[in-house]
Formats: C-alpha cells, structure tokens, sequence
C-alpha cells in the first residue's frame, strides 16, 4: 500500500466520520460510539479491499459485507453514500418516517446493505451461512463480517464459530470491533470475554490482533489473512476506541446511544477538518 493509497483511505474515512456526525446529529439522537469505531475499516473495505459494483449492488460476484453490529448503520450509510450507492442527501433521513435508511441495516430498504441486522449475534450467523452457500456454489467471492465484543457476550457468536470452523469457511473474514463498551458499560465489568485471541484461536480460527485505526496494519491482516489462513476462516481482532474522532464521546462511558444537537455534531465535524 502506498503512501497516496493511505492518504486517500485515510480521507475517506475521516469523511465517513464526518457524514456520520451530520446524519445522526441531524436526528438528534443515535448509536454514534459504535459507528465511529468502525469507520477506518468500512473505509479499507469500500475504498480498496472489497469487489462490488454500485450500478449492481447484489451482483452474485460481489464481495459480501454483513455489518453484524447493525447499530453502526450510519457509519456504512454513509460509506455507501460516499461511493454512489444511493444520493447523499438520503443521509438526512435517518430514520425518520418513509426512509430508506432505518437505524438499524436493512437490505430490503438499502442499495448496497447485503444484509438485515441488528439483533446481535444474528448477522454474524447469517454470514457464516452466506460463506457456506458460496462455498457449495463454487462461487469464488469473499465474505466479510463485523461484530461487536458486546456483541461476543452472545452464545448464538459462539454456535456460528463453531459452524464457520467446522465447514472450513476459508472464504469468511470476520472483525470484532474491540472497543471494550457496549449498552451497560465496560465489556470487562458486564460480561468479561478474558483472552478473545485465544478464545478464537481455540473455535478453530485463524487470528490476528492489531490497531483498528491503522489503516495499513488492517490491509496487512487482511492479506496475512488470505495467505495463511489455510481452510479455516479468519478472525481479525480490531483494538478501536468507541466515539473514535469526535471529542465530545470518544471514549465514553454514555457513547452507545447519545442525545446530541446539530451544534455539537458540526464542531465536532469542524474539528476533523470539515464544514
């Protein structure tokens, strides 16, 4: 990856922080923490890593992206909508009455969402199954999908992992936005998971760890991944910090679902180098 490719991957994702920031700051009210924790790897994938074509979002040699935390939906509304998948001024309508963007992904309502989530642990299976059915259709795409450690607390993660080791889904690479917090508070006091690394590894993964805001170094798992993997899929471990890029949540305990105007969203946005 070279030091123009980073920059622009680097652009994109600040630009996906701050279409996040107008879109829920225009509602007044949304799962800001978790979708701003995410922006850096929507960006690699839409900006680089995944195949699709925007005139032909469910093309069956698509890659396939299953936002598990589905509550991070404005974050890849606004990836999409930064691509061309469906007019920027869609952003906003989030959730409001009539819109294509509910708050939560739907694959039934948005260009380029390849699928319905947001009861947790119920997409990261949905993407182990979709891997499986391109794996017996010979159907040589890949399957990526993002899950939260909140999310991790649910057994139903567990019973996919075991299903995705079993039928050797070497075409599935999964992410866990580590980002410690989920509704209630710290993952630790919650629902401590110990060492998630080797809790993959012992499922039968393949596993990585590395920092989910460098850009370079989740490119470089991504491939790690691919090339050594074998016939296991893959778990890459994203250590993220929730509210990442916005001063007024990043790293708070509150952030999972906030109550802020369009004044804070726009200093924030201004911050990051934005109108």
């Amino acid at each position: 990856m070279d030091d123009k490719l980073l920059n622009d991957l680097s652009c994109f994702a600040r630009e996906i922080r701050k279409k996040t920031l107008y879109t829920i700051g225009k509602l007044g009210v949304g799962h800001i923490g978790g979708a701003l924790s995410v922006a850096d790897i929507l960006a690699l994938l839409y900006g680089y890593v995944m195949r699709y074509d925007i005139k032909n979002p469910g093309a069956e040699d698509r890659d396939i992206l299953v936002l598990s935390k589905g509550h991070a939906g404005p974050a890849l509304y606004a990836a999409l909508a930064l691509k061309g998948f469906f007019p920027i001024e869609w952003l906003d309508t989030l959730n409001a009455g009539g819109s294509r963007l509910p708050s939560h992904c739907d694959r039934n309502k948005t260009p380029g969402i390849d699928m319905t989530t947001g009861s947790l642990g119920q997409g990261f299976s949905a993407a182990c199954g979709i891997a499986l059915g391109r794996k017996i259709d010979g159907n040589n795409v890949r399957i990526f999908t993002i899950i939260g450690d909140g999310e991790s607390d649910e057994g139903q993660v567990w019973e996919a992992a075991m299903f995705a080791a079993h039928y050797k889904l070497s075409n599935l690479i999964a992410f866990t936005d580590h980002n410690k917090l989920q509704i209630d508070g710290y993952i630790k006091d919650i629902m401590d998971l110990g060492d998630l690394e080797a809790k993959w590894r012992s499922f039968g993964w393949y596993v990585q760890w590395c920092d989910g805001h460098d850009i370079k170094a989740m490119n470089e798992a991504i491939n790690n991944a691919a090339a050594n993997a074998g016939d296991k899929p893959s778990m890459i471990i994203l250590d993220t910090i929730k509210g990442k890029g916005a001063a007024f949540c990043e790293g708070k305990i509150d952030n999972h679902n906030m109550t802020f105007s369009m004044d804070v969203a726009n200093e924030a946005i201004a911050a990051l180098g934005g109108e």
